[in-house]
């Protein structure tokens, strides 16, 4: 596993779990707006963290923390994903994975495995703007349309998450997701914040008024849609 990071503390990232998060180096896209894109571009030959040093932080919080956040970078690109993941839950936390959804047959295996509590995919924008949106030219979102799918057949919570960047989504475009992704799913509208550590500087977010009106286009078609960190 290429750890690059761990946050000890996080009430946000793990729904109704006191957890940690933990970052993995490497991506397969290149979001424009990425906020982790030195985890993307330059995920580091060597890992920060040793897969021991991390269970020997979760032993010490054992009876404190109750869950453990995976995310990225991508995180089903680490091929040591699922043995880690076996020994965090041997420990007692509950997982959460973190996903683009680009792999739907390793999202699967884990899911048959019994191995995920939670999962948050990333859905970028509407299949005519995802190319665009996620750096690769050509992009086909069949894999993504897959794990969508798959999800929703799994009977493990889950979200959907979309951050909204001035430059990349307009109304029009939110209403095509909306249309695409239609059911009764939560997912979360997340406004664009310039963290310094981008892949490409000039871009910008919506206000809060904005962002409301965004997120009502969306609840026509996905009801449960709601604004996160606004």
């Amino acid at each position: 596993m290429n750890i690059q990071g761990i946050q000890k503390l996080t009430l946000l990232d793990f729904p109704d779990r006191t957890a940690c998060t933990v970052f993995t180096g490497g991506c397969n896209m290149r979001c424009p707006f990425c906020h982790n894109a030195s985890l993307v571009l330059r995920p580091g030959e060597n890992p920060a963290y040793f897969e021991e040093e991390i269970y020997a932080f979760l032993k010490k919080r054992q009876g404190i923390l109750d869950g453990v956040a995976i995310t990225g970078g991508e995180p089903l690109l680490q091929h040591g994903l699922e043995e880690f993941i076996v020994r965090v839950r041997e420990l007692g936390f509950a997982v959460k994975l973190d996903t683009n959804g680009s792999y739907p047959d390793r999202l699967a295996s884990l899911i048959d495995k019994g191995l995920l509590d939670y999962i948050a995919m990333d859905v970028k924008n509407s299949r005519e703007k995802y190319a665009q949106t996620v750096g690769i030219k050509s992009f086909d979102t069949a894999p993504i349309e897959q794990s969508i799918a798959l999800l929703r057949s799994s009977g493990v919570p889950f979200e959907l998450r979309t951050t909204v960047v001035r430059e990349l989504h307009s109304a029009e475009d939110i209403e095509d997701m909306g249309v695409w992704l239609q059911g009764d799913h939560a997912h979360y509208l997340q406004g664009f914040i310039d963290s310094g550590d981008l892949i490409k500087k000039g871009l910008s977010g919506y206000d809060k008024n904005q962002m409301e009106d965004l997120v009502n286009v969306l609840k026509a078609y996905v009801p449960r849609a709601q604004l996160r960190g606004v």
